[in-house]
């Protein structure tokens, strides 16, 4: 192999894997519970419900805690449900974003 293709090939190893790594590290920072609900919010048409919880009983929240069932109190703002689209709308101090419930 002479040497400017050796240097072409690694050239674009290097530019596909600089592509590739903020795919990877995005993924790589989201729980499997995270990873999980991504999934089926977008497989079941699903949406964020903030604020409208029952203690222990979230799909996951905005950093407050790590994710699933650790809401310690009842509808809060930064945890949320998932629920089918438009029912968040419905419910009272239901809100799309977190912190925003009332």
């Amino acid at each position: 192999m002479d040497r400017r293709n050796l240097t072409a090939k690694i050239l674009t190893a290097a530019i596909g894997i600089a592509a590739a790594a903020p795919v990877v590290a995005s993924a790589q920072t989201m729980s499997p519970q995270q990873q999980a609900n991504k999934a089926k919010m977008a497989a079941e048409h699903l949406q964020k419900c903030y604020g409208v919880n029952a203690i222990g009983r979230n799909d996951c929240a905005a950093g407050t805690h790590s994710c699933a069932g650790q809401a310690t109190m009842a509808r809060d703002p930064a945890s949320f449900v998932l629920l089918p689209q438009g029912d968040c709308e419905k419910i009272a101090g239901g809100s799309l974003t977190p912190g925003k419930a009332s």
